[in-house]
């Protein structure tokens, strides 16, 4: 079902900031089954607004199944608003340019390190990768430097722009979505790497299923995304938590559901990992701190994660690492399966 949204002089609380650069609300679509379960209960968990890019005055609402636990948001933007809310400057179009490089390079040493240990999870020599939601091709960087041959090395992204220059350098890189892609061979890839994007779909059990259907026997899928049973999230949920990432986040996760979408479709579970979520506590302070009852906005410039302040980045890195070493959840969970 369609709707629009009340104006932005109607919205209960809309943050000034908004008025004075005259945002505009965006056509919603409600969503009243749950995605994992398809349970039709739910109560209202949190709610905020696009406090990141202001792409839309819209106040949006999460929700949460009674049944299953899991999270969602409903309403949602409408799928024909997904150029509005993903603008051309949306940080993972230009990743590399947006942070500081010394954080690039050291976010090149995390992620090869983790690329390893979920690589040495396969209980076979590695010849076919997928990252879904590829960007710039970080990760497909990262395993052609592994050994996967660049055309064995698929990736999957929504701007032609961003995959055009992969494609050039003979990376098997498209600009589809997981739903409508027939290009990969059935049972043909060994290792899926879907990071930070399972929460931006509509049906994140349709999405799994064709994951699914690419695994070859005994392969293996990563995903990561955020988990809402951390610390962080708890702090913050009333609305400033910034893994919420609104209006772009429509599934949130724990653990259990995840576990739960595997098994549906195919894919046994093996581990999960908590994984550092530094992005989110500098999103929450930066929020909460630009929107908040005491706004500063010169100091909430100091936590943005991209331009702010390097010193907090590592310092929330830090401290995330330490307590994932010590067995506590993070806001950021990678489960890895197996393909039965």
């Amino acid at each position: 079902m369609m709707q629009q949204s009340e104006s932005a002089e109607k919205l209960p609380g809309l943050p000034d900031e908004f008025c004075k650069n005259t945002v505009e609300a965006i056509a919603e679509e409600t969503v009243d089954l749950c995605p994992v379960c398809g349970c039709r209960e739910n109560q209202f968990y949190a709610s905020g607004y696009d406090y990141e890019l202001q792409t839309c005055s819209n106040l949006w609402k999460f929700v949460k199944c009674v049944d299953c636990q899991h999270v969602w948001l409903n309403p949602r933007p409408a799928i024909s608003e997904l150029p509005k809310i993903y603008p051309p400057n949306y940080y993972a179009y230009n990743y590399a340019a947006k942070i500081n490089p010394i954080a690039v390079k050291a976010k090149m040493w995390m992620d090869q390190g983790k690329m390893r240990k979920i690589v040495n999870t396969l209980s076979r020599n590695l010849k076919s990768f997928l990252d879904i939601g590829c960007g710039e091709g970080r990760f497909l960087k990262v395993m052609d430097r592994m050994g996967v041959t660049k055309d064995q090395n698929y990736g999957l992204e929504l701007d032609e722009n961003v995959v055009a220059p992969l494609r050039k350098e003979g990376f098997q890189a498209f600009c589809e979505r997981v739903e409508d892609c027939h290009r990969i061979p059935a049972a043909s890839i060994d290792l899926v790497t879907m990071f930070h994007v399972i929460e931006h779909v509509e049906n994140p059990s349709a999405v799994i299923k064709q994951i699914s259907k690419w695994l070859s026997p005994g392969g293996i899928f990563a995903i990561e995304t955020p988990n809402i049973e951390s610390i962080d999230s708890r702090i913050f949920k009333k609305t400033y938590w910034g893994g919420y990432h609104i209006p772009r986040h429509w599934n949130l996760f724990t653990e259990k559901t995840l576990s739960r979408l595997f098994l549906e479709n195919g894919i046994k579970p093996l581990k999960a990992v908590y994984q550092t979520g530094h992005s989110f506590w500098m999103y929450s302070l930066h929020h909460w701190l630009r929107y908040g009852k005491y706004q500063n906005l010169r100091v909430a410039k100091r936590f943005d994660p991209f331009t702010g302040f390097l010193p907090f980045l590592a310092a929330f890195t830090l401290l995330d690492k330490i307590r994932s070493g010590f067995g506590s959840q993070t806001s950021a969970i990678l489960m890895i399966g197996e393909k039965k």
